[in-house]
């Protein structure tokens, strides 16, 4: 990949990664509910999410999923389900676990924080709409396709990861404000109903119109 076309491919993923989504919604609660460190396995499941997402779309699978009205309407019911799910969970999940401190929230293992961020990255059929829009204007036809995929994902996921972990820090730094089990209830609430709310948006998200 060119250094003029890589720079604009960094600015484009800066963007996408700010930008709010299901991803940021849950760094920012379980960076609230577990504390950054062990928010890592589930910002490292949502790059793994992403990843398979890039790959997807770079391989054209992705186009198959959009010309396919079946195919595309499976991944959407399957994100956005499993996102209610998620968020249903956190909102009904107590304040605090018997003997644990108010501010600390049992975080389960890693593997299953891991397995919550790949879920939601990888079924998310906004990311699709938006990979398949975007990775053709950067990639290079007379050039090798798995090296610039390789460079793309990797670009990509160290991005995301770091403004990922950003939310997380930010978040985990309320923890401190909010110490009381009612508090942590209602942080609960609030996290589980804006991962609902990304959830049911999902249900409105259109496959892109061909050229």
């Amino acid at each position: 990949m060119q250094l003029h076309l890589w720079v604009t491919y960094v600015i484009a993923c800066c963007a996408i990664a700010i930008s709010p989504g299901a991803g940021v919604v849950l760094s920012m609660s379980h960076g609230l509910s577990y504390g950054v460190r062990k928010t890592t396995a589930t910002i490292a499941g949502l790059e793994m999410g992403l990843t398979f997402i890039l790959l997807v779309a770079g391989a054209g699978v992705g186009s198959l999923l959009l010309a396919s009205v079946w195919a595309f309407f499976a991944v959407k019911l399957c994100g956005a389900a499993y996102l209610i799910y998620v968020g249903l969970s956190q909102w009904r999940s107590k304040g605090t676990a018997p003997g644990a401190p108010a501010q600390v929230q049992p975080a389960g293992s890693w593997r299953k924080r891991c397995a919550t961020g790949l879920v939601t990255n990888a079924t998310n059929p906004k990311g699709i709409v938006f990979m398949v829009a975007v990775l053709p204007q950067f990639i290079a036809a007379d050039r090798p396709l798995v090296p610039q995929l390789a460079v793309m994902a990797a670009t990509m996921c160290i991005i995301d990861m770091l403004v990922m972990h950003a939310y997380a820090y930010a978040a985990s730094a309320m923890r401190h404000v909010l110490r009381s089990e009612r508090a942590l209830r209602m942080q609960n609430r609030f996290f589980g109903t804006l991962l609902m709310t990304v959830g049911t948006a999902l249900f409105f998200v259109r496959r892109a119109r061909p050229l």
